[in-house]
C-alpha cells in the first residue's frame, strides 16, 4: 500500500493558524474602525483623495476666493498684454536636458485670445467645478435617503405615492433638467446652479436607500426598538440608517462624479455658468474655434475634468470596498501561496 511523502501530520481543517488565534484573542474592532482600516489599505483610493484635495486646495489658495486674494498675481477677469504670442510660459524640460529650466514664467497656462491669464481662469473652473460637486452631492443625498427611508419604512400608500414621483423625474434625462434649471439659474452662479441641480438629482439614491430599509426593516434590532416603545423618526434616523451608510456614502461620491459631467455638460451648451464667471466647460466652448490654432486652450479644462471625476469615482470605489468587505480585489498571488500543494505518493 503506498503511503504520501512527508514526515508531519497533515493539518486538518479544524487547527487554528497563529494569525487567526491571535486575532480572536484580541479585542474585537468597532465597525468604524474596520472600515477605516480597510479603506486605508487601499492605495488607490488613499492616493486618489489626497489628490483630489490637493488640487482643490492649489485652486482656492492659488486666486482665492471672494474678498481673500490668492497667491498668484493675475485674476480670472483681469486683462494683460499679450505675453509670447499668448502661448503657454510652462517649462518643465531642466537646462541640463536642453529645455529652459523648470519655471511657471509670466502666464503657465497660457493665455486666451482677449489677453487672460489661462491659469487663473482654469483655477476659477477648478473651484466652480468642486462647489458644485460639493453642494449638489450634499443636497441630494440627503434628499436622496429621506425619500428613500421614508418609503422602504413605511412601505404601503406611502411607499407606493413617493416612487412614483421618483419614476417620474428618474425617466426624464438628467441634461433636459439641467438645461431648463441652467437657462433659469446658471446666471446666478455656481451656488445657486448646483443647488437647484441638487432638488433634481436625488432619484437614484432613493431607491438604493429605499431596498436597504426594505431589507433592515425586518431585522431583529428593528422590532426590539418597536418594542421598546422608540418613535418610527428614532427606529429610521438612529438605528436602521447607520445600517445603510455604506450604500449612503458610496451612491453620495458617484453624485459627486456625475455632478462634475453634469456642470460640464450645462456649461459648454450656454445653460450652465456663465460669463464674467468661469467654469471647465465654458472655457472648453468659449474656445472651441481655436482648437487647432491653440490646442492648450483644451487640454488643461480637459485635462482636470477628467481627472476630477476619475478621482472622484476611484475614492467612490474605495469606499465601497470597504463598507461591503464581499467586494474585496481577487489577487492571484495569494491565491497561489495559500493553495495546498498536491501530496505525491510513492510507487510500490
Amino acid at each position: 500500500m503506498s503511503t504520501p511523502i512527508g514526515s508531519g501530520p497533515t493539518p486538518s481543517s479544524t487547527e487554528i493558524s497563529a494569525d487567526e488565534l491571535a486575532a480572536a484573542s484580541s479585542v474585537p474592532e468597532s465597525q468604524g474602525r474596520l472600515i477605516w482600516r480597510r479603506f486605508i489599505g487601499n492605495k488607490v483610493a488613499v492616493a486618489s483623495i489626497i489628490i483630489l484635495l490637493l488640487i482643490i486646495l492649489f485652486s482656492f489658495s492659488a486666486i482665492g476666493i471672494g474678498p481673500i486674494s490668492g497667491w498668484w498675481k493675475f485674476g480670472f477677469k483681469e486683462l494683460n498684454p499679450q505675453v509670447n504670442g499668448g502661448d503657454p510660459t510652462l517649462s518643465l524640460v531642466p537646462q541640463f536636458l536642453g529645455g529652459d529650466g523648470v519655471s511657471l514664467g509670466e502666464h503657465p497656462f497660457g493665455q486666451d485670445r482677449i489677453g487672460k491669464d489661462y491659469f487663473a481662469m482654469t483655477m476659477r473652473g477648478i473651484q466652480n467645478s468642486a462647489l458644485v460637486m460639493v453642494v449638489l452631492g450634499l443636497i441630494a443625498t440627503v434628499l436622496g435617503v429621506v425619500v428613500g427611508a421614508v418609503a422602504g419604512y413605511y412601505r404601503g400608500m406611502v411607499d407606493a405615492v413617493l416612487m412614483r414621483i421618483t419614476d417620474v423625474f428618474i425617466v426624464i434625462p438628467a441634461l433636459v433638467i439641467g438645461s431648463v434649471v441652467g437657462q433659469w439659474f446658471g446666471s446666478l452662479g455656481a451656488p445657486v446652479l448646483a443647488i437647484m441641480l441638487g432638488f433634481f438629482s436625488w432619484m437614484g439614491i432613493a431607491r438604493l436607500v429605499r431596498g436597504e430599509f426594505l431589507s433592515l426593516r425586518e431585522r431583529e434590532f428593528v422590532e426590539a426598538a418597536r418594542v421598546a416603545g422608540a418613535s418610527d423618526a428614532r427606529i429610521i434616523f438612529k438605528h436602521i440608517l447607520p445600517n445603510a451608510m455604506g450604500v449612503v456614502i458610496v451612491s453620495a461620491t458617484l453624485i459627486m462624479a456625475s455632478a462634475i459631467l453634469l456642470e460640464t455638460a450645462l456649461s459648454f451648451l450656454g445653460y450652465g455658468i456663465r460669463s464674467p464667471d468661469v467654469s471647465l466647460g465654458l472655457l472648453i466652448s468659449s474656445n472651441q474655434s481655436a482648437f487647432q490654432t491653440r490646442p492648450w486652450l483644451f487640454w488643461w479644462p480637459g485635462a482636470f475634468i477628467v481627472s476630477l471625476a476619475l478621482l472622484v469615482n476611484f475614492v467612490g470605489d474605495g469606499l465601497r470596498d470597504a463598507f461591503d468587505p464581499r467586494h474585496r480585489r481577487f489577487k492571484l498571488s495569494k491565491m497561489r501561496e495559500t493553495r495546498p500543494e498536491p501530496e505525491l505518493e510513492r510507487e510500490p
